[in-house]
């Protein structure tokens, strides 16, 4: 029997014992009954609204496990894993970044050019030896020279 049923019953039994409402223990009764009826609609529209936000809870951890997925694509993560052995031997090395990533040869240049559109652009040696590259913002072509030192 829920709550509410049982404070329905014992209003119930109230008005089957033809209680004096007028004498001073049918007053108490009738009140004590009256209260338990209000307490039972307010504890029943506490249990609804919990069962909502509950259900907003679950809702709302779906949608952040689905952006998790997104952005760590568990399939990556059987490559790296914090407690498996294979970190640590990366541990000490200058070209592997704390997120497992490997940036490789961390003694090379990076060179940084403006675009006439604004954007900057980074690249590497071998990029400054092909001799040019395509704006990845406005799609202009970039074109660089070198001058041999002797």
């Amino acid at each position: 029997m829920t709550i509410s049923e049982k404070a329905a019953y014992l209003k119930g039994l109230m008005d089957g014992l033809n209680l004096d409402t007028e004498k001073d223990e049918g007053k108490m009764i009738a009140a004590i009954v009256d209260l338990l009826g209000d307490v039972t609609k307010k504890l029943t529209a506490v249990e609804d609204t919990t069962i909502a936000i509950s259900d907003e809870l679950d809702e709302i951890e779906e949608d952040l496990d689905a952006i998790e997925d997104f952005i760590l694509d568990e399939d990556d993560d059987d490559d790296y894993d914090d407690d498996d052995d294979d970190y640590d031997e990366y541990e000490d090395d200058e070209d592997y970044d704390e997120e497992g990533f490997d940036f490789g040869d961390e003694d090379s240049i990076i060179y940084e050019v403006q675009c006439a559109c604004g954007e900057i652009i980074n690249f590497d040696e071998e990029t400054l030896e092909q001799g040019g590259m395509t704006c990845p913002n406005c799609g202009e072509s970039l074109e660089f020279t070198t001058e041999d030192e002797e």
